[in-house]
């Protein structure tokens, strides 16, 4: 495919990008370095299109793994953003005081919400709580990827339901 062509097509399906980096970022500063992001790298992985392959759906992958990596980058520096206007609470000396009775007796309180749970959620949940992904419980316990999911899942539930109490 000429250059011309597939940056025609670029331009031509540029229109398409906008609501899906709004949705992605809902920032429109965000989402307008997002869009210009998505069609540089499209522009410089020219030659990684494939002429027939859907261009928008193939610039909408693009968007979203710049998205997700701009994402894991941002929690990996463990960036805060504060978009509030209060500035006179940066200057506002606050104290806080550890009250380690009252972080035992809740520990307490949830490590016997979780030796109540059934085997069936237990195990999993504890694994799932101890690090381990999905993936891995289920193949260490010989279950389902699904299932795995549903029992951690009901197991939260229940915890929330008799620790809602405190």
């Amino acid at each position: 495919m000429a250059t011309i062509d597939f940056d025609q097509m670029l331009i031509s399906n540029a229109d398409y990008l906008k609501p899906f980096a709004f949705t992605l970022t809902r920032d429109n500063e965000s989402a307008k370095d997002l869009m210009q992001e998505t069609l540089y790298r499209a522009l410089a992985n020219r030659e990684k299109y494939h002429v027939g392959t859907n261009v928008k759906a193939w610039m909408y992958t693009i968007m979203r793994n710049i998205f997700i990596n701009n994402y894991r980058r941002k929690t990996r520096q463990q960036t805060i953003f504060d978009n509030s206007s209060n500035d006179f609470l940066l200057d506002y000396n606050q104290h806080a005081v550890v009250n380690s009775a009252e972080v035992n007796l809740k520990m307490k309180d949830i490590q016997e919400a979780i030796r109540k749970l059934p085997d069936i959620f237990q195990h999993p949940f504890v694994m799932y709580f101890e690090g381990y992904k999905y993936n891995e419980i289920a193949d260490l316990l010989h279950e389902p990827l699904g299932t795995i999911k549903s029992r951690i899942h009901f197991a939260r539930k229940l915890l929330k339901e008799q620790l809602t109490r405190f």
